[in-house]
C-alpha cells in the first residue's frame, strides 16, 4: 500500500534543549484571554475563533470537529509571545491548524511562503534541485527575488497573515538582497521563519537575522557525521556548517542575550543510518530543538508513479507559495508550477487565495478527482 504523508504533522520526532510547561502556557493564555484590553481589537470572526479556542483548551467537552492542541513547538512559541499579543497569535495558530482539517478558508492564507531565490548551492538527494530540467538558469526556473517585489508582498501580508517563511525551492541566503528583506520584515509578524542549509551563515548574516523579526531559524541538516552528511547533502560541508552554527550561537549569546529567536536543526529522515540520539548529541547544545521530518518523495514528482490517493491535500487550505518572480503556486511539490493560480503583479494575495482557479483545485480534491490533476495524482501528501 502506498504510504500517505501527512504534511500537517510531518515531525517524525522533535526534542528540545529544555522541557516546556504546558500548564504554564495554559495559565498564560487564560490570563491573556481574561484581559478585555487584549480582546478589544479583535474582529467578530476572530472573537468567534477565541471562543472555540477556549472550548478546546479549557473545557473538557467531546467534539465532533477537530480540537486545537498545543504541541511542543507551539508551547515554545507561546513562551516568546507577549501576553497582550497572545489572542491574535492563537487566532492565527487556530486558522493554520484547524482550517485545513475542516476545509475552510477566509480572506487570506494562514501561512505564506516567500521564495527569496529558487537557486541552491546544494544538490540534496531527496530534493528537486537534482532535476537538471529545473536547476539550470537556461530552464527559466532560476532567479532571485527583487527587493521591490518582496516589499509588495510583505505590505499585503502585514496585519493579515502572521506565519511567514522565507524559503521554498532555493537557499534563501543566496539572495543578494536578503539582508534588506530581513530589515523590511522587522516586528511585522508573530512567526517569521527561515529555512537554511547554513553554508552561507557568516557573521554579517547572523547579525542581520538576530536584528530582524525572525522568530524561528531552521538549519537543515540530516546527519551527525561528515560521511553521511556528504552523501545526503551533496556539495555540503558538515565542518563548515557546524562552524557557522556555532558562530551564530556565540553571537546570539554574547550580543543578543534577550533574543527570543527559536533555533532548530531539522533533518529529513531518509534512511536507517540516521540516528535521532546521535543527532541530538551532536547538535543539541547549539540549538533549541532537534527534529526529523518525514521523507517525502518529491525529488521529481512529475515522473513518479500514480499514487491513487483520493484524500484532499491539506495545503490547499493552509498555505500559499510566492516564487521569486511573483508567480503564485499552491504547493512546492509542484516545483515547475503546473498548478500556478496567477501572479502577484496581476492580483493581490487575497484575490489569488480566493480565486476561481484556487477554488476549482480545492473542489476537485474534495470531489475525489485528485487523480485527474497533475502532479497531484502522483503526490502522496494529504
Amino acid at each position: 500500500m502506498k504510504k500517505i504523508y501527512k504534511k500537517f504533522d510531518s515531525f517524525v520526532g522533535i526534542r528540545s534543549k529544555k522541557n516546556y510547561d504546558l500548564n504554564n502556557s495554559l495559565k498564560k493564555i487564560k490570563q491573556s484571554f481574561n484581559s478585555k484590553k487584549n480582546i478589544a481589537s479583535l474582529k467578530k470572526d476572530e472573537l468567534n475563533i477565541i471562543k472555540k479556542i477556549k472550548e478546546d483548551l479549557f473545557e473538557n467537552k467531546k467534539k465532533a470537529t477537530p480540537k486545537l492542541n498545543l504541541t511542543t513547538n507551539v508551547i515554545k512559541e507561546i513562551e516568546t509571545i507577549d501576553s497582550a499579543d497572545l489572542p491574535r497569535y492563537l487566532v492565527h495558530r487556530y486558522r493554520y491548524e484547524i482550517y485545513p482539517q475542516v476545509k475552510e478558508i477566509d480572506n487570506y492564507p494562514p501561512y505564506l511562503q516567500i521564495e527569496p531565490t529558487s537557486i541552491c548551492n546544494y544538490r540534496c538527494v531527496f530534493c528537486y534541485q537534482t532535476d537538471n530540467k529545473f536547476n539550470k538558469r537556461s530552464t527559466g526556473f532560476m532567479g532571485h527575488m527583487k527587493l521591490e517585489t518582496f516589499k509588495k508582498i510583505i505590505d499585503q501580508a502585514e496585519g493579515n497573515i502572521e506565519f511567514i517563511s522565507l524559503a521554498s525551492r532555493g537557499e534563501p541566503l543566496l539572495c543578494p538582497e536578503f539582508k534588506e528583506m530581513l530589515t523590511y520584515t522587522r516586528s511585522k509578524f508573530f512567526n517569521l521563519k527561515i529555512n537554511t542549509n547554513a553554508s552561507l551563515l557568516d557573521e554579517k548574516m547572523a547579525h542581520a537575522i538576530l536584528e530582524s523579526g525572525v522568530k524561528t531559524l531552521v538549519f537543515s541538516a540530516d546527519a551527525a557525521s561528515e560521511n553521511l552528511y556528504s552523501q545526503l547533502r551533496v556539495n555540503g560541508n558538515l565542518k563548515k556548517v557546524l562552524k557557522n552554527i556555532r558562530k551564530f550561537q556565540n553571537i546570539r549569546e554574547k550580543k543578543y542575550p534577550k533574543s527570543k529567536i527559536i533555533t532548530r536543526v531539522s533533518g529529513v529522515k531518509v534512511n536507517s543510518e540516521q540516528n535521532f540520539d546521535e543527532m541530538e548529541k551532536f547538535w543539541g547544545d547549539l540549538v533549541d530543538q532537534v527534529a526529523f521530518v518525514d521523507y517525502i518523495p518529491w525529488e521529481n514528482v512529475y515522473v513518479s508513479n500514480l499514487s491513487k490517493i483520493k484524500t484532499p491535500c491539506s495545503d490547499l487550505w493552509r498555505r500559499m507559495f510566492v516564487w521569486y518572480d511573483g508567480k503564485v503556486n499552491p504547493c512546492d511539490v509542484d516545483y515547475k508550477s503546473e498548478l500556478s493560480v496567477g501572479n502577484i503583479f496581476n492580483n493581490n494575495i487575497s484575490e489569488l487565495w480566493k480565486s476561481k482557479e484556487y477554488n476549482l483545485l480545492r473542489k476537485k480534491h474534495l470531489s475525489k478527482l485528485r487523480g485527474k490533476i497533475s502532479p497531484c495524482n502522483k503526490c502522496v501528501l494529504v
